[in-house]
């Protein structure tokens, strides 16, 4: 095995994914259940926190709260470096499109081939 191998990074796979983006979801939704005692908006207000978090965490530290914990990070699938914070927002986006729940025949997901990224076990 050359060292180039050795030193790749290992792609996560869909089950830990989910429970990632799990654990991102429940966070946002106690947050939110937390902070406001009306249940008008309250779908709404966790969409968007639960967008919030999961876009600032991958452009700021590589990982959403969820991966972090699962041990997982985000990276630009062509140089292995940072998700520049407009592919982050994109890409983020693209998760509230339900397109994690895609996946193509290599086992990458539709929003990850858009946006030129890779999960990958930390």
């Amino acid at each position: 095995m050359s060292s180039e191998q050795k030193n790749s990074p290992v792609p996560a796979g869909m089950g830990i994914r989910f429970l990632a983006i799990t654990l991102d979801w429940v966070a946002a939704g106690l947050i939110i259940s937390g902070a406001s005692r009306q249940s008008y908006g309250y779908q709404l207000q966790r969409l968007g926190l639960f967008f919030a978090e999961v876009f600032v965490l991958t452009a700021l530290m590589g990982a959403s709260a969820g991966q972090r914990i699962c041990g997982l990070k985000v990276i630009d699938a062509t140089t292995g470096g940072a998700v520049p914070p407009m592919r982050a927002f994109i890409r983020t986006g693209l998760i509230l499109l339900v397109l994690p729940a895609l996946f193509k025949k290599d086992g990458v997901a539709y929003h990850d081939s858009m946006c030129n990224t890779k999960v990958v076990r930390r």
